[in-house]
């Protein structure tokens, strides 16, 4: 079949972003014997231009899209991005007559609300690789589709139940310059290519959407089929990546043989990746260090230890301070991230966090006031028994965790804070 992917993601938010996810799918697509055709609207003001000229020269069977983000998470002006997706949506629906599907992070958390605003045929939660073949499978034999995992369907509902992908081996990482590249119109720009080499988070935290979208249980790929990959991505010319794993160190010894498997294949990156300050030693900073890494995002949300216990942290502000020590030491830049304004945060609280954060001396930090309630979390059943959400909302359109005697005090105190610390931001 003719199958035509598309990154609905038109935001450059922090930095660009390639579409990891839809390069997996279009891998294992490919794979699966169809014609792929990927189109990557970031940041592209003529994309209506671009995608009539996609549907009118590939004349896809099925159209792919892919929701990386539904909002970006900011209280004071939440914007909301799924506006310009249904716009796509429905501008693919007046070009061809085929089915539309929906996946990808964004589109996981709300299945079947997501669905219903954005007016598509179908939707996946949850990895795509399996069920996305398995549909083509069906769609192509004119099958039923019922029990196709994490499938949705219009008034329908979930289709067969969503199961995890425990053997990440079992389906190729994309290829670079294939299913993964930058578009033109930001050739300009540095890119951090996106990897990945587990998925899942066993952590756990009070407000994470991650467990809905990759699941709780962490899997692994083969650590030589990593660099293997790596390879191959260097020898296309890539140098810089952005390693994209929710947990970068858990499990350490894994951690560490990706470090000694990058140094003994000699490769010339550089890295950034993402943290949990917890079971984090010398060792592992040193062998990333020496292994390219020039930055970490160290996500401790608080510097109070009540506030890190509420949100089911397993860590403390000493462990925090001394990653940070490690990381210095070892010339490997920390981007800091508070979280502000969950349940039991009060002025004492918000202050010990600022107090604290400001103690590392680290190279950035970003604060984030209020914290976006996410379905089937701990926090979203914290919100409804505090009278701040309905038991009802699916929660699509943006709500935040906040206590309405902090928001105007929390706002003043952090851009107080910011206005003489220029690596602060929010």
């Amino acid at each position: 079949m003719r199958v035509l992917l598309i990154a609905a993601n038109t935001e450059l938010m922090n930095m660009p972003v390639l579409p990891l996810g839809l390069g997996c799918i279009a891998g294992a697509t490919q794979q699966a014997g169809h014609d792929i055709r990927l189109l990557n609207l970031m940041a592209r003001e003529d994309a209506r231009e671009v995608l009539a000229a996609s549907l009118k020269d590939f004349q896809p069977e099925v159209v792919g899209i892919s929701v990386r983000n539904i909002d970006d998470q900011v209280m004071a002006a939440p914007k909301f991005l799924l506006e310009p997706v249904k716009a796509i949506v429905s501008y693919c629906r007046s070009l061809v007559d085929c089915p539309i599907v929906i996946g990808g992070a964004g589109y996981s958390i709300f299945p079947q609300s997501a669905l219903d605003y954005l007016g598509a045929d179908m939707g996946i939660q949850g990895q795509g690789e399996r069920a996305f073949v398995l549909l083509l499978q069906r769609l192509e034999q004119g099958e039923d589709l019922a029990g196709i995992p994490g499938l949705h369907l219009p008034g329908k509902g979930l289709q067969g139940k969503t199961n995890l992908i425990f053997n990440l081996d079992d389906f190729p990482l994309p290829l670079p310059g294939v299913h993964l590249s930058a578009p033109d119109n930001l050739e300009d720009q540095p890119i951090w290519l996106p990897f990945q080499t587990r998925r899942g988070c066993p952590m756990k935290c009070t407000y994470c959407s991650t467990p809905v979208i990759e699941g709780h249980v962490l899997r692994r790929r083969d650590p030589q089929r990593v660099i293997d990959s790596l390879c191959g991505y260097v020898a296309a010319g890539f140098s810089r990546f952005f390693i994209v794993d929710n947990v970068f160190n858990l499990p350490p010894a894994y951690a560490k043989r990706i470090c000694e498997g990058i140094l003994k294949s000699n490769l010339k990156i550089q890295w950034r990746c993402i943290l949990y300050p917890w079971k984090v030693d010398e060792e592992l900073i040193k062998l990333m260090a020496l292994a390219g890494c020039e930055e970490v995002s160290l996500g401790f949300e608080s510097g109070s230890p009540r506030i890190i216990k509420s949100m089911n942290k397993r860590y403390q502000p000493d462990e925090v301070r001394h990653i940070c020590t490690l990381l210095k030491k070892y010339g490997i830049q920390t981007m800091g991230f508070l979280l502000l304004g969950g349940p039991g945060e009060d002025k004492e609280t918000i202050t010990e966090s600022l107090v604290f954060a400001e103690s590392l001396k680290i190279a950035a930090m970003r604060i984030t006031i209020g914290i976006r309630i996410y379905p089937f979390t701990p926090l979203a059943a914290q919100a409804v028994e505090d009278g701040m959400v309905r038991g009802d909302d699916d929660l699509l359109f943006p709500r935040f965790y906040m206590a309405d005697d902090l928001k105007t005090w929390a706002m003043e105190i952090v851009k107080g804070w910011m206005k003489d610390r220029l690596n602060w931001f929010m």
